[in-house]
């Protein structure tokens, strides 16, 4: 009969949805590579004084460093507090092996970040068993095979596995059944819910509304007039553990994005153009190793004083050539027309991704641009001998005294025209023409 079990089947589990969440994850990667890091309040990220805890080790958390937290202070709460620099490459390596780990028991895995994916189990049972066996294997082979830690969350939907992988930090399972979601969410604090940040949190509080059962139980007319109806319709989906969103295997990436925060501020324009050309030719590498191009770039640009701008573009053709991103984002910062300006932080964003650069269109008697052939000679040294291997003039760290200098470039110190520069580098003349011409 159409539609019927066959003998011996059963169901799918109610709680068919898993969020795997790596503990620590770049303070545990750090550790695994150097022994010497084991067992100290660890964390990665910047030691400057505008740096960032981008990830704390448990032992760090004891001092109550905590990730997002300003290197200052975390230092104020830890003197014995080691932090090295991220290694981005590194952890994406980690997170891949994993990824292959989630793979082999579901291809129903969305990656939500290097260290977190939910997975879709409910057609897996019938191989591993029900899903919190499945849990207890993953976590089993991500300790055994990659020497790392995760917390695992089992619920009916992504909303209540997200929250159950959290309770169950460090290491452990969480596990809420179809019919205790009441149960499990009532004593919760509300900024447990997943989009509930610190503003709506302050707002629910002078309601008097402080655990998800509060806010089930919240007056809608009352919600509706102090959030709106549709925030308010939300949170009371939320309080419910209602989420009917399907695991997404994969997605696109709709932007490549790259920033920078500096210790101190920039104000020379030399050093302005140099970290635009930088967070361009770090763009521009995503999208080559993604196989992509960008239609529209964006630059942000964060003042001294914390007033933020961002201005966008859409070029003629997609790219994925550093020269062009980087002259469209440098011509958009010198339209800012900013007077003595105090940068704080710069970011450079490329979006409206399509497959490939496709064919570059040039102008009536305009000659190719040949810095795309140059970026990827750039793309094969560096995946040959390591990132540091090739570095454009501008933004190469400064040489020993005494070592060779570079050859200069008939661009001048950057490799690259300035912002605002009319004409691309394949369009100025050869040496043998500018030759000829001054003969004639």
């Amino acid at each position: 009969m159409p539609g019927a079990a066959s003998p011996g089947s059963r169901p799918p589990p109610a709680e068919r949805i898993l969020h795997v969440d790596m503990d620590a994850f770049y303070a545990s990667v750090e550790a695994l590579d150097d022994p010497a890091l084991r067992g100290a309040p660890l964390v990665v990220g910047s030691p400057g004084p505008r740096g960032v805890v981008m990830s704390a080790s448990y032992e760090a958390r004891r001092f109550g460093v905590r990730s997002a937290m300003p290197s200052v202070r975390a230092r104020r709460l830890c003197p014995e507090l080691v932090i090295v620099p991220p290694r981005f490459v590194r952890y994406r390596e980690e997170s891949d092996r994993v990824l292959d780990i989630l793979f082999s028991v579901t291809p129903l895995v969305e990656t939500v970040s290097l260290d977190e994916a939910f997975l879709d189990v409910s057609g897996a049972g019938r191989l591993f068993g029900l899903p919190i066996e499945i849990a207890g294997r993953i976590r089993a082979r991500v300790r055994e095979e990659r020497g790392l830690a995760c917390s695992v969350g089992v619920a009916p939907n992504k909303l209540l596995a997200k929250i159950a992988s959290r309770q169950a930090k460090p290491d452990g399972i969480g596990v809420v059944p179809a019919d205790g979601v009441r149960r499990f969410l009532n004593p919760l604090p509300v900024d447990r819910l997943w989009g509930v940040g610190p503003e709506t949190t302050s707002t629910l509080g002078r309601l008097g509304v402080r655990t998800v059962g509060e806010l089930a139980v919240l007056s809608a007319d009352v919600a509706a007039r102090v959030f709106g109806p549709g925030p308010a319709a939300h949170l009371a989906s939320l309080a419910r553990g209602a989420d009917e969103r399907p695991v997404i295997p994969y997605e696109p990436a709709k932007q490549v994005s790259a920033e920078q925060t500096f210790d101190r501020d920039l104000d020379a324009p030399e050093e302005i153009r140099r970290e635009l050309l930088r967070l361009s030719d770090k763009v521009a590498s995503r999208l080559r190793t993604s196989g992509r191009a960008a239609r529209t770039v964006t630059i942000k640009v964060r003042l001294a004083n914390f007033t933020t701008v961002t201005r966008s573009r859409t070029l003629v053709a997609a790219t994925d050539v550093a020269a062009r991103v980087y002259r469209a984002s440098g011509d958009m910062f010198q339209d800012l027309r900013l007077a003595r300006p105090r940068i704080r932080l710069l970011g450079v964003a490329a979006s409206g991704l399509v497959d490939g650069a496709g064919p570059e269109q040039l102008r009536l008697g305009e000659r190719p641009d040949r810095w795309g052939d140059a970026d990827r000679a750039v793309d094969r040294a560096r995946e040959r001998f390591g990132r540091d291997a090739v570095e454009r003039a501008a933004i190469a760290r400064r040489r020993p005294r005494g070592a060779r200098p570079p050859t200069a470039s008939p661009q001048g110190s950057s490799g690259l025209p300035p912002p605002g520069s009319p004409a691309p580098p394949g369009n100025r003349e050869s040496a043998r023409d500018a030759r000829t011409r001054r003969r004639s």
